[in-house]
């Protein structure tokens, strides 16, 4: 029997868990010894240990390497389906244009952009981004290159992007049936990067036959970069759009007209009112006989 609280001697079966569970409440989570351990000395060793197996399986993978190296290859060199990256030069700019030329239909110029391999995009890009829309339509929308989405579906502008300039087209009274769609680069850069100055040399001969074959009234310039290359200037969006201009190729010369991308417009949704500007400047347009602005 316990004097003090008059109950009977012995330990309680459950209090040494009790204590354990209290401790852990209160954040114990090491035991204590009766013989002091240095943590730091044992970090430190444990480091020493994983930098000497790491040099020891660096070693062992750079005599591998060597004797594989060194001994001459067995039979053929196996061959795989992955076709060689192509550097873009400036041959293949000339290649581009010499086959560009040749098209006589929208269909002919779609089938030689899908054969064409002068391109680097081509290779990591799973399809052609052609056109979409009406290849009739009096207006021609033009953009910089595919993204993720329109890469899968093989058409421009379906991803968000598109789905704004749905709406924006919607707004004056068009849709995809009433406008021609496509973009300078047709094949999207990997990760959406930004194309090279020699990836859109090498495709613009393809969008200028594109246009040429297309024949449309009006041409809508869809962002700054689509707009830079067309009209060959380095004024920056903000400055070209809303203006009308006159674009020529060949003997011919037809109005046309940069507006912001839709993606732009994602990003800075304040701007939508200078895009809405664009756009009844466009319904104007369509509305009267062409005439400069």
């Amino acid at each position: 029997m316990d004097p003090v609280s008059g109950e009977e001697d012995g330990q309680d079966e459950d209090a040494p868990i009790e204590k354990l569970r209290f401790q852990l409440e209160m954040g114990v989570d090491l035991a204590i010894d009766e013989t002091p351990i240095d943590r730091f000395a044992e970090s430190l060793a444990a480091k020493e240990a994983a930098a000497q197996s790491a040099a020891s399986k660096q070693a062992t993978s750079n005599k591998s390497f060597s004797r594989e190296t060194s001994t001459p290859a067995k039979g053929p060199t196996p061959r795989t389906n992955r076709p060689e990256m192509t550097i873009p030069d400036d041959k293949a700019a000339e290649s581009a244009r010499e086959i560009a030329g040749k098209a006589k239909s929208l269909e002919e110029l779609k089938t030689s952009m899908s054969e064409f391999d002068g391109c680097n995009l081509r290779l990591s890009a799973k399809t052609t981004v052609f056109a979409d829309g009406n290849p009739e339509a009096r207006i021609m929308m033009i953009g910089e290159a595919p993204g993720r989405d329109e890469d899968i579906q093989g058409l421009p502008f379906v991803g968000r992007s598109g789905q704004l300039l749905d709406r924006m087209l919607a707004a004056i009274g068009l849709d995809r049936t009433s406008v021609y769609i496509s973009n300078v680069i047709a094949w999207r850069p990997p990760g959406n990067r930004t194309p090279t100055p020699l990836e859109t040399e090498i495709c613009r001969p393809f969008i200028e036959r594109h246009i040429e074959l297309a024949e449309p009234e009006i041409l809508v310039m869809l962002g700054g970069a689509s707009a830079k290359t067309l009209f060959n200037t380095s004024d920056g969006i903000l400055r070209m759009r809303g203006k009308w201009q006159k674009f020529r190729y060949g003997d011919r010369e037809i109005d046309a007209m940069a507006m912001l991308h839709p993606a732009y417009l994602l990003r800075q949704p304040a701007q939508k009112n200078l895009a809405w500007q664009d756009l009844v400047k466009l319904k104007i347009r369509l509305e009267n006989e062409p005439s400069e602005a």
